[in-house]
């Protein structure tokens, strides 16, 4: 799409001469305010900030004093490259380490131009580039008054930010329907499964496994047999892409764990204890040739006279499925693990395979609306960002 830019009208600024930081302090124990807000609670690349806690919930340290309003912007001046910024439609308060900020007509910015100026890869380029300290960087306020860009005069400021607020809603729009269509088709798979089917242990649905994979030292040059992280396990499917690492074996000592086509990879340990024992089902067309999988996988093969593999990776990662398997979960160190035992004691229904067709099938068309959606909000993230550089530059 063409903007029709004509910048030889736009003026260079510095930041801190358009912007105003609000210093105005609150004092929650008094009772002044009822709401919170830390990083947390900030989506990276979202516009608006609509999550937040209780000041009486015990997890709000003593340097949230910063009182915000709605329709100012929140910038969290720690670890800039995390993109955490956005319009508040609440009052609350932030902590030191969080600018409050409003624009200053006068001096030539819209405030809702303003948060697109914040987002922009040129500014997000310029703070990762700024910011001070190794730990925990942080973009100081002398920093960010500093940066410069090219402002459009007010009126042209208007019909970007309408725009781009248009396609921000549509965004969120998007981004709700992915999730009602998810949460639509959990809560129909669990009435399905409610139906009184007959129970089968796991050893009695597959063909193979339990089986660990194989783990040998990793290296970044794509040196030996290539192998998957467990962040390769995600939404029921294996991934392939930035999810494949190499390790330092020949072919022929991990023959026995490359991956096929219809394996099911459980995850065996990991720090969030919700991930554990997830799974997914693997298309090896996705993965690179002779792809195994590591130890902190579990690898399955289901029987497909008795339970099609799509239909077990669904079951298995069924809210009530997987709760009962993370009944067994133990955690050492930190990392939250299942072992072959738990895999083999863990039991799966067994409807008839017409009837496991079927819920394939309606799965199936609900994961293709999910699927379109997802399309079309990874465009709208994609155009967003075309018409921000466009407008700001792009990262430098």
């Amino acid at each position: 799409m063409s903007l029709n830019l004509d910048k030889t009208t736009w003026k260079r600024v510095r930041l801190g001469d358009v912007i105003r930081r609000s210093r105005t302090q609150a004092d929650p124990a008094n009772g002044d305010v009822d709401r919170y807000v830390g990083g947390g609670h900030i989506d990276s690349d979202s516009l608006t900030i609509e999550r937040f806690g209780d000041v009486n919930d015990g997890q709000m340290g003593s340097t949230f004093t910063y009182l915000f309003q709605p329709g100012q912007v929140l910038f969290v001046s720690a670890r800039p490259y995390l993109r955490k910024s956005g319009v508040v439609n609440f009052s609350g308060v932030v902590a030191d380490k969080t600018y409050v900020l409003d624009a200053v007509p006068e001096n030539g910015l819209l405030q809702e131009f303003l948060p697109f100026a914040l987002a922009s890869d040129h500014f997000i380029a310029y703070a990762t580039a700024e910011a001070t300290g190794s730990m925990n960087p942080r973009l100081l306020w002398g920093q960010i008054q500093r940066y410069e860009f090219d402002l459009p005069p007010l009126d042209e400021q208007q019909r970007l930010a309408d725009l781009l607020w248009a396609l921000e809603r549509h965004r969120k729009l998007l981004a709700e329907q992915t999730i009602r269509i998810e949460a639509t088709a959990s809560a129909w798979l669990q009435a399905v499964l409610s139906s009184e089917f007959p129970v089968k242990a796991i050893p009695d649905l597959v063909l193979d496994g339990p089986r660990n994979g194989r783990s040998a030292p990793a290296n970044d040059e794509g040196r030996g047999v290539p192998t998957l992280s467990i962040s390769a396990i995600r939404s029921g499917s294996v991934l392939g892409g930035d999810a494949v690492k190499y390790m330092d074996v020949t072919p022929s000592e991990v023959a026995a764990f490359v991956i096929e086509d219809g394996d099911f990879l459980v995850v065996r340990g990991n720090g969030n204890k919700m991930l554990t024992g997830l799974g997914g089902l693997a298309d090896a067309s996705v993965l690179p040739k002779g792809c195994v999988y590591p130890d902190l996988l579990i690898r399955l093969r289901f029987d497909p006279s008795r339970m099609l593999p799509e239909f077990a990776a669904a079951q298995w990662n069924s809210k009530a499925a997987h709760a009962r398997l993370l009944q067994n979960a133990k955690s050492t160190n930190g990392i939250w693990k299942i072992n072959g035992k738990d895999v083999k004691a863990h039991s799966l229904a067994v409807p008839p395979l017409t009837v496991q067709q079927r819920i394939v099938d309606q799965l199936r068309q609900m994961r293709g609306s999910q699927s379109a959606a997802i399309t079309e909000l990874d465009g709208l993230v994609a155009l967003r960002s075309a018409i921000s550089n466009a407008v700001f530059g792009g990262a430098e």
